[in-house]
């Protein structure tokens, strides 16, 4: 969907020069060593001043974090080991603890990640890494891109988010116990990675490749112009690696390209989750061209009106 006008700099909390305008910054880019929450930055992370996550709760004499996960399993794990009594817990819950960002991607008034330059760019993704880096004690780590009111960004000046989660959610989970079955059925094999041997063989759904990754349209792609990049080296987390900056950036400018325009989005960064001996990181990108309604919401199954065949065809036209 097409963006709403751009607001611009006047009063937009994130530009350079309106640092006392957030929270007190937990970490910066400075390469002149100028003093914290001061201009001089070229990337900078502050607490969200409206965070999803609390800080833990004290702990209970003789007890851990998280002890008391209820029906949740081990460690906040829905796939381990479950720890419920006898008497079945019909509406379980945990508190929402642990860190809640915000990583600004430029000090100029950018409204999305395509309009970086190369050096942006990539101070941007070594921003991301580091913070989760920061942050290797949480049980997963889920970085997210929103771009545009409609992919919910609150905001328009580009910035990423990352949430530090005390437990692995269902969706990474089972994602986590595929690739590891995977391995197991193929004598340690990559899913991942046969995949990705794949699609560049095949070549119908590839849209770009260089020496760190490759850019694809999923097969089965949940909706139009959906986007995943691979690192062609399996590794399991995107923050102790160094390569895909560029693929990745490939990937915004591309679409912005096709569609005139950056259009609105969600990215968000997979990285490996505690108790995964078998990942391949990846990050997935996907344009808010459609809008789930009544059947896709009723029944998780998704239509996309334009094949990942067509888009990356339409995608490699525009590189």
């Amino acid at each position: 969907m097409g963006r709403a006008a751009a607001k611009g700099a006047a009063g937009c909390p994130f530009c350079a020069g309106h640092e006392a305008e957030t929270p007190p910054e937990v970490w910066a880019l400075r390469p002149d060593g100028s003093a914290p929450d001061t201009p001089g930055w070229r990337t900078r992370v502050v607490p969200n001043l409206y965070p999803a996550l609390g800080a833990p709760a004290a702990t209970a004499a003789g007890g851990s974090p998280g002890a008391e996960a209820g029906s949740f399993a081990s460690s906040g794990d829905p796939l381990l080991t479950s720890r419920r009594a006898g008497e079945p817990d019909l509406f379980s819950a945990r508190p929402a603890t642990g860190a809640h960002e915000v990583l600004i991607s430029s000090p100029r008034h950018v409204t999305a990640m395509a309009e970086l330059d190369d050096a942006e760019f990539a101070d941007a993704v070594a921003t991301w890494r580091e913070r989760m880096r920061a942050h290797a004690d949480a049980s997963c780590l889920q970085l997210i891109v929103n771009e545009g009111g409609g992919a919910g960004a609150s905001l328009e000046h580009t910035h990423a988010q990352l949430y530090a989660l005390p437990f692995v959610p269902a969706a990474v989970a089972r994602q986590r116990e595929r690739a590891g079955s995977y391995a197991e059925r193929t004598a340690g094999a990559g899913l991942l990675a046969d995949v990705l041997v794949e699609e560049v063989r095949r070549k119908e759904r590839l849209v770009a490749i260089d020496d760190e990754a490759a850019l694809v349209c999923p097969w089965a792609s949940r909706s139009p112009f959906e986007l995943r990049v691979i690192p062609r080296r399996e590794a399991p987390r995107f923050e102790a690696d160094a390569v895909g900056g560029a693929m990745i950036a490939t990937a915004m400018r591309v679409l912005a390209a096709r569609f005139g325009a950056p259009p609105e989005l969600n990215l968000w960064v997979r990285t490996a989750p505690r108790g995964a001996e078998q990942f391949h990181w990846h990050v997935d990108i996907a344009p808010r061209l459609t809008i789930k309604a009544g059947f896709e919401l009723g029944t998780g199954v998704d239509i996309n009106v334009y094949p990942p065949e067509r888009a990356a065809a339409d995608l490699r036209d525009c590189l």
